[in-house]
């Protein structure tokens, strides 16, 4: 007789993989229709265009080809390309593109790299025009590049970005610039006109762009610092478009190495300039836009790896289920022909681990976009008040804002004190602080884990795949979305480059003070939802505080500093741990969101989906916790010096005599006591005593709770396990179309 146990067990089962319900909730984007109608645009286009020319062996050359070219008109079509755009200049979106521009990548990706890349490289070569450019210049720049109206004769304008120089290991310090600006003309009362001389490396859309966002040096004592120029095809001199690069990926995006000397006039300068004492300062240098340009764009990058792995879940589970399929001996309704590799736990686990960390992923990158799209107005709010206040400078607006950390600081614990005790100018700095501290971590972050442990997903992806995996027909294109990945974890500045802004942004006082509270609310959810391994996560937050502050105080054993931006050893590995939490966490975030709507929505059976992420939650939590865990005590302990056996001090040992007087008040005492000196010097056999914890019997404690706090997790993953083992998947993939 069925239990009313047993009835709910068999409610909450996964049918199908989660669909786009599912997804709008866990994103975010339930309630935005044009957001909705937007991903299946691009859908089409991914799935049918895309997949065609991945198909058909469009990626076997380097050059850009026709069939290649006709994406572009896909493109614009579809809506991808004026999505970036602002109303006035032919968009259609209202409000910050963050998350409209990483669905088009998450999308795009889920097939192919190449033409996701394709896509946002014009976004982010109008990206420097659009975060500093002037007025006239984002009017004028960004109309070019709407495509034309119904009845309009003209094709959009398509442009490139171009940092890199064709310098050795190119792209490793974007402040190598080789660059040069000069004045070659500059008549009394006229506007002057510059020389430009760039060469780029790896330059994405060169193949056709009709205008370049080049970063450049001066090269002439009358202009002041660097900047960024925008440049034209039909500029005086040579717009060269240069050598096809043979890179081995992306190849559905056109990239070579192009070389410009071209005069310009100065009003070319993103962001405009003024002139003192005769000479041209830049309103921006080439750092400012870099910033305000790649705190934004890397998490669409971050979002096309996460997209790979999710994309993999369905091909794995097919090829898994008809491995054994086709072969004589194997009866059809056998369990081998029904199910498979999934007979075998491994297999199942697996691909559990993968579409845990998948999801992990995208929950971080989806995420971070949302956080720009909250930053975004109160940025432009924040620059409108420092204008009035007449801050100018980084340092001033530095000191300006830090005045406003102690409000911002007190809002976190209560919310409603600063809007009510204060003015409105000061609430929104309040909320923009916040915010950017955030926003300052969530970026990087994403850009560092998804693409770095992404990559290393993809191996393991393919390598589920069996000899399948290294053919080029391998479904789901696994093969290119693995050596797609490989630069996928480059773009935008290697993996150091992330972690260097980590280590900067993860000690900011206003984004440790929330990430207090974000222990607290891992707490609570814990507790109303104990299934999702919110208690690990929460766990491994306060060991990775806890590490943080010790090594920000401590010292090794010859007396350096621990935390010092020098020691990457130290501040590295530490920004690699705060990754593996913040993923998890926002997973577990999702999933909670995910479990609200679907209980708000009574059409929707989706209790199944529900129990089985937050299965997968806890797996990826445990995951966590073990990098965690791992990583915090070799820092914590590995700096320490092991005693030795001639220590003077004998600390961490007993002496023979000691233990003979003590045996008298303590009987037994000598069975526990591993380390002995005798009295003619001799010990056990090994290095030295064993280390003592001392001080850090805190992290020791820690680290035991830590530990019992994965009571639970394997259960989850066989609970995820049996539910793939029965998960209704699509006869055959859905792409090429």
């Amino acid at each position: 007789m069925a239990t009313a146990i047993d009835s709910r067990v068999q409610e909450d089962v996964l049918r199908t993989l989660p669909g786009d319900a599912v997804r709008q909730m866990q994103w975010r984007f339930a309630d935005r229709y044009d957001l909705q109608m937007l991903v299946q645009a691009v859908r089409e286009v991914a799935r049918g265009p895309v997949a065609r020319l991945v198909a058909g062996g469009a990626r076997q050359t380097h050059e850009w080809t026709p069939a290649k070219n006709a994406l572009l008109e896909e493109f614009d079509s579809s809506g991808i390309t004026a999505a970036f755009l602002d109303a006035e200049s032919g968009g259609y979106l209202a409000g910050p593109k963050n998350l409209a521009l990483a669905l088009i990548a998450f999308e795009l990706a889920w097939v192919d790299a190449g033409a996701a890349t394709a896509s946002l490289a014009g976004c982010l070569a109008l990206s420097p025009i659009h975060e500093r450019g002037t007025a006239e210049q984002r009017a004028h720049y960004m109309s070019l590049c709407a495509p034309a109206s119904p009845g309009e004769v003209r094709k959009p304008w398509r442009g490139a970005f171009c940092l890199t120089e064709p310098l050795p290991y190119a792209g490793v310090d974007t402040g190598m610039l080789g660059g040069k600006v000069s004045i070659a003309e500059w008549k009394d009362g006229e506007e002057p006109v510059l020389q430009v001389e760039k060469r780029g490396r790896f330059i994405t859309n060169m193949g056709f762009a009709n205008f370049v966002t080049a970063a450049v040096d001066s090269g002439d004592p009358r202009i002041a610092g660097s900047c960024m120029v925008i440049l034209e095809d039909g500029d005086p001199g040579m717009f060269d478009r240069g050598s096809v690069t043979r890179k081995l990926v992306h190849q559905l995006s056109s990239t070579s190495d192009p070389i410009f000397s071209l005069c310009v006039p100065a009003s070319r300068i993103v962001g405009g300039y003024t002139v003192k004492d005769g000479r041209i300062v830049p309103n921006f240098n080439h750092s400012d836009i870099i910033e305000a340009v790649f705190a934004r764009t890397r998490v669409t990058v971050a979002l096309m790896t996460s997209a790979k792995l999710l994309s993999a879940v369905e091909p794995i589970i097919r090829y898994q289920r008809n491995r054994f399929r086709g072969a004589e001996q194997i009866k059809a309704g056998s369990v081998r022909y029904e199910q498979g590799l999934q007979q075998r736990e491994d297999a199942l686990h697996r691909v559990v681990d993968l579409w845990a960390m998948g999801e992990a992923g995208a929950a971080l990158g989806f995420a971070a976009a949302r956080a720009f799209d909250e930053l975004d107005p109160l940025e432009k709010e924040k620059d409108r008040l420092q204008t009035e206040a007449g801050v100018r400078g980084a340092r001033a607006e530095a000191k300006w804002l830090k005045g406003v950390w102690p409000a911002a600081a007190e809002s976190l614990h209560r919310p409603a004190a600063v809007a009510t005790a204060n003015n409105r100018d000061k609430d929104v700095l309040v909320r923009y602080v916040l915010a950017d501290s955030v926003a300052g971590v969530l970026c990087p972050a994403a850009k560092l884990w998804n693409t770095g442990t992404g990559a290393n997903a993809m191996r393991e992806a393919l390598s589920l795949m069996g000899g399948y995996g290294i053919t080029e027909d391998c479904p789901g294109f696994l093969t290119y979305k693995w050596m797609d990945a490989q630069l996928e974890a480059t773009y935008e500045g290697p993996e150091s480059v992330q972690r260097r802004n980590l280590i900067v942004t993860m000690t900011n006082d206003l984004f440790l003070a929330q990430f207090g509270v974000w222990m607290v609310e891992m707490r609570r959810i814990a507790a109303r939802r104990p299934s999702t391994g919110a208690c690990i996560v929460a766990s491994a937050m306060k060991l990775w505080m806890w590490a943080l502050h010790h090594l920000q105080n401590s010292s090794d054993a010859d007396g350096t500093k621990l935390y010092h931006s020098a020691r990457q050893g130290v501040t590295f590995r530490l920004a690699d741990a705060l990754c593996w939490l913040l993923a998890s966490r926002q997973q577990i975030l999702d999933t909670m969101e995910l479990e609200e709507k679907a209980a708000a929505n009574a059409g929707e059976d989706l209790q199944g989906t529900v129990s089985f992420m937050a299965d997968l939650c806890h797996v990826q939590a445990a995951r966590a916790a073990g990098e965690v865990g791992r990583i915090c005590a070799e820092l914590v302990y590995g700096y320490n010096r092991h005693p030795v056996w001639d220590d003077p001090e004998h600390k961490g040992c007993f002496l023979g005599e000691e233990l003979e007087a003590w045996e008298a008040y303590a009987p037994g005492i000598t069975a526990y006591a591993l380390d002995v000196i005798q009295a003619d010097g001799s010990h056990p056999e090994k290095a030295g005593p064993c280390a003592q914890c001392g001080e850090n019997s805190a992290f020791q404690q820690l680290r035991n709770r830590l530990d019992l706090c994965l009571t639970g997790s394997q259960l989850a993953k066989d609970r995820a396990a049996r539910a793939l083992a029965t998960v209704m998947i699509p006869e055959a993939p859905d792409y090429p179309r």
